[in-house]
């Protein structure tokens, strides 16, 4: 997995890694190019945009910010040795380290640098919520790549779009997948407290409740012990646990539930689903956990061997992750505005025509509702097997008869 410190022996590409610049507030992910981006001209005489990047490049969760960053990454590279576009782009990371508190600052900072056009990002949905206003309020286009909070489209944020499902769409599905596959009868459904983990956990426990499903509801703080949770889950003697969180702490309440011998099955959504889940879990503790996504796998969808080929040569070798088509398709939709203004384009310009975009994605043909929300969306079960993340398919096809 892409990672912080991670090299190869790749050619280096025009734009730098985030592996290769480390871990700090905002960085500039340009060192090669020269002038300034939003207006100045390079070497070559061509406009230059800056994009910005907003996610978790540090912290216990950054391996799905790294994910991202590096979609983001290789689209701004393959951008920029196209012939046929009038500018050449660059990328400017800030770090909000996945955490609500941090979100504002985080987007303040690519707010105030006035060559920043468009931004991929918010990643989390915590810091979506916190960072959107002051988007908004700059007129400065936002394109998550993967907060599914369903609530974020409905609070009046003006620049706010997603290219991902909201949570009320895996939440049934993952329900419906708990009830016709698991046939779980009792679920116990714990979340982590955030605009993700209670986002999630609403949408699944009232699916599950429609379905007749008796539901166990918890809420539990990231923590670093989880042995008392897991004696509260064990007492309860529930089917299956459903975990609306994140990676890191699902890796530890896996080995506290193991650790006291329970059996059922584990079941998480897109925040756990990562290779992290394994490495800090392991693999024993990990084998046969089920992982819901509004996100397919890139690396086994023969339709997107070229992406997956040009990421592994701009990213040391690695394969895309979890958020890493989405953010490629939502730099690409900002790339399709810019190639429609050309030289002339505004912070205003890229968000008035943005909402019009309509291009094939990686993920899915990438065009918006009014209300910023992507159309189209399907839900994919993964289960770790051998120590590895497998695909086992879309819900809609694993609950037929």
């Amino acid at each position: 997995m892409t990672g912080p410190g991670r090299r190869g022996g790749v050619p280096r590409p025009s734009v730098t890694r985030w592996g290769a610049l480390g871990s700090v507030g905002v960085l500039t992910a340009a060192a090669v190019l020269a002038g300034c981006g939003g207006g100045s001209s390079g070497d070559d005489g061509k406009k230059e945009y800056a994009i910005g990047f907003q996610g978790p490049l540090s912290g216990d969760n950054q391996q799905l910010g790294i994910n991202a960053y590096d979609g983001v990454l290789t689209a701004v590279e393959l951008a920029n040795r196209r012939k046929d576009l009038p500018f050449r782009l660059r990328l400017v990371a800030s770090d909000d380290q996945g955490m609500a508190e941090q979100g504002p600052t985080a987007a303040q900072k690519l707010i105030d640098n006035p060559e920043v056009i468009g931004v991929v990002g918010p990643v989390f949905s915590g810091p979506t919520k916190s960072s959107e206003p002051l988007y908004s309020g700059a007129g400065l286009l936002s394109v998550s790549p993967s907060a599914t909070n369903p609530a974020l489209t409905d609070l009046g944020f003006t620049s706010f779009y997603r290219v991902i499902a909201p949570d009320t769409v895996q939440g049934s599905a993952a329900a419906e997948y708990l009830a016709k596959v698991v046939k779980a009868d009792k679920v116990y459904s714990l979340d982590d407290r955030s605009e993700y983990g209670t986002g999630l956990s609403g949408a699944l426990e009232k699916a599950l409740t429609g379905r007749g499903i008796r539901v166990i509801h918890d809420g539990i703080n990231p923590t670093k012990d989880y042995t008392s949770q897991a004696t509260k889950i064990l007492a309860e003697n529930p089917d299956a646990v459903y975990y609306s969180g994140y990676y890191a702490e699902l890796a530890l309440l896996t080995r506290a539930l193991r650790s006291k011998g329970y059996t059922g099955k584990v079941v998480s959504g897109d925040g756990a689903n990562d290779d992290q889940l394994i490495h800090q879990a392991g693999a024993g503790n990990a084998e046969g956990t089920l992982l819901t996504c509004p996100c397919g796998d890139p690396n086994s969808d023969p339709a997107a061997a070229g992406f997956v080929a040009d990421y592994k040569t701009i990213n040391a070798d690695a394969r895309p992750g979890t958020y890493s088509g989405e953010a490629y398709d939502a730099t690409n939709a900002v790339i399709e505005v810019l190639r429609r203004l050309g030289s002339g384009a505004t912070r205003e310009a890229v968000l008035a025509r943005f909402g019009s975009v309509d291009i094939p994605g990686v993920t899915k043909r990438i065009r918006f509702r009014k209300n910023g929300e992507v159309e189209g969306s399907t839900v994919y079960v993964y289960e770790v097997r051998a120590g590895k993340r497998a695909v086992l398919g879309p819900v809609s096809s694993l609950v037929r008869p």
